[in-house]
């Protein structure tokens, strides 16, 4: 029964695997697909240029259809492009060269084909950020573009020859890169009220004649960068919880339970957790010994309190060894998700900018009081006054985690100093950069607080 779960959930684990590896070919696919819906349209319907109601003599039916077929293709290809840059900082593509053997049905002769890909990697981006640029209100122009290379109507056609000069890299798309034009907000400082200079850029950008393909436009850079920042938030969690279990299960834990035997062992790791074991053996030695004196149970002679008692100090031993070996495990394991952790963080510089971008546009969002809540609350929570005892117990918890005695010294020294650390970095942030970007929620802190 054990094997065949195991099995299950080895090979569970290996497809997996398989379709982690396959994301960014599969993201880039569908995106490059997308795209080639969308350039098939321009030439068999508006002469290679943009799909617009200005262009060629279609009815409002057609031209709703499509702008139909155009909207949920760009969605499409932004959206996969940006899956495709996420799962691509993780996961490596093969830089190997792919060979294809074709067999000619009528004269059985085999045409070998050497695909680069990497070229056709490259080759797939610049189509799709060609398309891409085509219907973006800031970059487009009304000339029209030399067609490229690759064609619409066959996503599969091969890349250029090995010997011909590859394509240069591909652009980084808008959508997943921070905008350097607008500024954070935490440097919108000036001499005058923000508020007044809101309601001034607010009048200005309504009457702006491209006001409409702007708002359109940031609408749709903003879900993007919401998808890419919750994605990215749920492979910095799921990754190293994920690597934690699989290494702990099947592939620390086997060795651990190999190398340690039973009869030669250390059963406790260290003394509090004997100290606990002793304990736990004379509460229920004391305890067989009360019910009998209450008659709950007939009365018991030495020799049989003796074998009861042996029979549970053998039963707290094996708990003990077990949970010894589980700290052991959970040693190594969690190491390899920090390993984990950093490499995720290492690999993805474009995605932290714009998690970045994100966390500041949720967070100076906030009305005043809603800032001032969460202060308090997060404050209140890890340096105010009652914080120790919650200190105490993620240490004591930690230290239980990995089979490490509790010092008491060690927790009451942490307990002295780091919250008064973390108190006045959060007060240096209040006074530094909150007091400057929002007076009125410091001043609503400051009247909550009292």
């Amino acid at each position: 029964m054990t094997s065949a779960l195991s099995s299950t959930v080895k090979r569970y684990l290996r497809r997996l695997n398989q379709w982690w590896l396959k994301t960014p070919d599969r993201a880039l696919d569908e995106a490059y697909a997308a795209a080639c819906k969308i350039r098939s349209i321009e030439e068999n319907h508006f002469n290679g240029d943009r799909i617009s109601p200005d262009v060629g003599n279609y009815g409002e039916g057609t031209q709703a259809y499509f702008q139909g077929e155009l909207k949920k293709n760009l969605e499409t290809a932004r959206l996969r492009l940006a899956e495709f840059k996420t799962s691509n900082s993780v996961v490596r593509l093969s830089n190997a060269r792919i060979t294809e053997v074709e067999v000619d049905d009528r004269s059985g002769e085999a045409n070998v084909n050497i695909i680069d890909k990497p070229a056709l990697i490259f080759k797939k981006l610049r189509f799709i950020d060609d398309v891409l640029d085509r219907y973006s209100p800031q970059r487009y122009t009304p000339t029209r573009r030399a067609p490229l290379v690759v064609t619409a109507t066959d996503p599969s056609s091969d890349p250029a020859p090995l010997g011909s000069p590859a394509p240069g890299p591909p652009q980084t798309p808008r959508s997943t890169a921070p905008r350097n034009d607008v500024a954070s907000f935490a440097d919108k400082t000036g001499v005058l009220p923000r508020s007044i200079l809101r309601t001034v850029d607010r009048i200005r950008r309504e009457l702006d004649p491209k006001a409409e393909d702007q708002v359109v436009e940031t609408f749709r850079d903003s879900k993007v960068r919401t998808f890419v920042s919750l994605r990215f938030i749920l492979i910095l969690v799921i990754a190293p919880l994920l690597t934690q279990q699989v290494a702990k299960n099947f592939l620390v834990g086997p060795i651990v339970d190999q190398s340690r035997h039973e009869d030669s062992a250390i059963i406790f790791l260290n003394s509090e957790m004997e100290e606990e074991a002793l304990e736990e053996l004379s509460r229920y030695e004391e305890h067989l010994r009360f019910k009998a004196l209450i008659g709950q149970i007939p009365a018991i002679s030495s020799e049989e309190m003796e074998s009861r008692i042996k029979e549970k100090a053998a039963e707290i031993q094996d708990e003990f060894y077990w949970r010894s070996s589980d700290s052991i495990k959970n040693i190594f394991a969690d190491f390899l998700s920090v390993l984990v952790f950093a490499f995720v963080l290492v690999r993805s510089k474009a995605e932290i900018a714009v998690l970045k971008s994100f966390i500041d546009e949720l967070i100076y969002g906030l009305s005043d009081s809603a800032k001032a809540f969460i202060i308090i609350l997060f404050t209140d929570t890890f340096v105010g006054f009652h914080s120790p005892h919650g200190w105490e117990i993620i240490l004591e918890g930690i230290s239980r985690h990995f089979g490490l005695p509790a010092s008491r010294d060690f927790i009451f020294l942490f307990i002295a100093t780091f919250p008064v650390i973390l108190d006045t970095v959060f007060k240096y942030w209040i006074f530094r950069y909150l007091n400057r970007i929002s007076p009125s929620a410091v001043a609503t802190y400051k009247n909550m607080n009292e």
